[in-house]
């Protein structure tokens, strides 16, 4: 597929060259299509970093891990950063069936076309006149567009696209084969030095690229914002602030989130890099200083590089914490206006005992409130399977709900059958919560307190929230392919989350305590299968081994009966291929009888 403005990479890069062409193509057709041609694009060009600089990959190398890595961070300037995390964002919409428009996938376009600018000058010894103008992609009419659907060009588009998949699976396996070192501080620093000359002489403007990312990430929050620093009555841009330490007594903040009221929500600081995100905070805090002696209310602090973004709610007593995305205004608008003023002392709330009557299970959420008490925010528990642990599960959110610590609350687990049980006991006890079954048709709907969903529905539909909706996660079975596979949706939520498990501590992956603030092996609650035995609450119980005679010596030809062999032959099959050794068993032949009788 040739492109307008990505052929300067077609010799060296034919496989960004060529996503580049097929992003064009599609930019008024199929935005959706168009961002994900881009977000492979900023994929690839990630990894071809990676192999120019013989750096060492995340363990889990998706986009944002390869993006956020401290040594890929310390080599390649910031404003390059920015570039490559706008075309992410709206690549990630895309990705998950979120609507985009061609506007988007246009305004995306242009970023990817100025990073292969700079990796043309940076690496391949490019000029920059042979890259100084961008070429809008061609405008089809409807009528074009519907004789081309007509017409043997789709034929064309899909052959290509099968030839970039060939294209894409050999450069994915040369660049599998580079060699990675752990590069001293001093040599990164040379490489992003080397980066920002380039990006320097192509007119990169770090703080106009910054202020695109942080207005988009405001926009996906569902905030209004100015184009190009115009203030809106929703946010403000470069708004003076009083009582400040200069000559004046004047300062100007970056952004300031208002209130239906007049009132500030919150106060966003924009600094270069993460090396200045601590002048970035103080700054923040003496603005919201400030704005809390003008309006009498002290607005929530967000600073911010762009990519990276830090909450630090200092009213609630919380250190900074670093986040995914800006909170909406509802969420906003509940943290300062109630929660902050409602929340209770969680020592004085009882626990209903007509939820959890046992002691083991009030203990278990005495531990997490007790955490939760002294700002921490994540929790584990693991409790043996059957002795209760949906049960403490709405008894916490009982607790926490009544506290006006929870308003909203996703309970998450891996199979359909306990989400209709889990929603079942929810509904039982906590009658007054509204509650809804997270699907394709439900995912929009906001007016819910108590939330269940799968985790493979929620891994489409998480980030269709805004980062504060929710107020408590807690997921059931929370082992290791939790943290391989939906770790995301924990990342993502900056909220109190509570892990449920019945593995064994001694079984459960050092990532999946990391991910429930947990030191390995010492989780924030565990009563084991032996102690709930001991205590009469489980019956002990005993293990049958039962086989068959196929599954001990195969299925061999001489051993069949003529009826068998007559049945084969009646089946279309040949007996006589029929010769398997019992270890072939249940991988060539699938006996539902047999499977069935097993016992999980």
């Amino acid at each position: 597929m040739d492109s307008k403005n990505f052929e300067i990479l077609r010799d060296k890069w034919p496989d960004l060259a060529t996503l580049g062409g097929f992003a064009e193509h599609y930019t008024y057709s199929d935005s959706s299509s168009a961002l994900i041609k881009l977000r492979m694009f900023c994929e690839n060009l990630a990894n071809e970093l990676y192999r120019i600089h013989k750096l060492i990959k995340p363990y889990q190398p998706k986009l944002f891990e390869l993006l956020d890595e401290d040594a890929f961070k310390a080599a390649i300037p910031p404003v390059v950063l920015d570039k490559f995390h706008i075309i992410r964002l709206d690549g990630n919409k895309a990705a998950h069936g979120q609507p985009t428009t061609s506007k988007m996938a246009l305004s995306c376009l242009q970023e990817a076309w100025d990073l292969a600018r700079w990796l043309y000058i940076s690496y391949a010894k490019g000029k920059l006149e042979e890259c100084e103008t961008f070429y809008l992609p061609a405008k089809e009419s409807e009528k074009e567009l519907l004789t081309k659907q007509q017409t043997a060009a789709q034929q064309k588009i899909a052959e290509q696209e099968q030839k970039l998949e060939e294209l894409l699976e050999q450069v994915n396996l040369y660049r599998a084969k580079a060699e990675a070192i752990e590069q001293p501080p001093e040599q990164l620093q040379l490489f992003k030095a080397s980066g920002q000359s380039v990006a320097n002489i192509l007119n990169f403007n770090e703080a106009e690229t910054r202020s695109r990312l942080i207005d988009k990430r405001l926009v996906d929050a569902g905030w209004n914002v100015g184009h190009k620093g115009k203030k809106t009555e929703e946010v403000g841009q470069e708004v003076e602030v009083l009582h400040q330490a200069s000559e004046t007594g004047k300062g100007y903040a970056d952004y300031v989130l208002w209130d239906d009221n007049g009132k500030p929500l919150a106060v966003i600081e924009a600094k270069k890099t993460v090396v200045d995100a601590v002048k970035g905070r103080n700054q923040a805090k003496y603005y919201a200083d400030g704005l809390e002696k003008q309006h009498q209310q002290r607005p929530v602090i967000f600073y911010t590089n762009g990519y990276d973004i830090f909450i630090w709610d200092d009213a609630q007593k919380y250190p900074p914490r670093q986040i995914d995305g800006y909170y909406s205004k509802d969420s906003l608008k509940y943290l300062v206006n109630y929660q902050r003023k409602e929340k209770q002392l969680l020592e004085h709330i009882h626990i209903n005992p007509s939820i959890t009557d046992r002691d083991y299970q009030q203990e278990a959420i005495r531990r997490c409130t007790e955490k939760f008490s002294k700002n921490y925010r994540k929790a584990l528990i693991i409790q043996a399977t059957g002795t209760g642990k949906t049960r403490v599960a709405i008894s916490l959110a009982d607790l926490l709900i009544r506290a006006k610590w929870a308003k909203r609350v996703l309970f998450v687990c891996d199979r359909k059958e306990l989400r209709k049980q889990a929603k079942q006991a929810f509904c039982e006890h906590l009658k007054d919560a509204s509650s809804t079954i997270v699907t394709n048709k439900t995912h929009t709907e906001r007016q819910h307190r108590i939330y269940l969903a799968t985790y493979p529905t929620m891994i489409k539909y998480f980030n269709t929230y805004d980062v504060g909706f929710f107020d408590l996660i807690i997921a059931d079975e929370s082992h290791r392919s939790i943290y391989n596979r939906y770790r995301d949706i924990f990342l993502y939520f900056d909220c109190l989350q509570v892990g449920l498990t019945a593995t064994p501590v001694n079984f459960i992956g050092r990532n999946t305590y990391r991910l429930f603030g947990c030191e390995d092996k010492d989780p924030t609650f565990h009563y084991s299968l032996e102690e709930a035995i001991e205590a009469g609450h489980l019956n002990p119980y005993e293990v049958f081994t039962h086989t068959t005679n196929f599954l001990r010596q195969g299925i061999k030809y001489k051993d069949l009966t003529d009826e068998q062999k007559q049945q084969l032959e009646e089946d279309g099959e040949d007996p006589e291929e029929f010769n398997y050794q019992s270890n072939l068993i249940d991988k060539v032949i699938s006996n539902k009888d047999t499977n069935r009788a097993r016992v999980p």
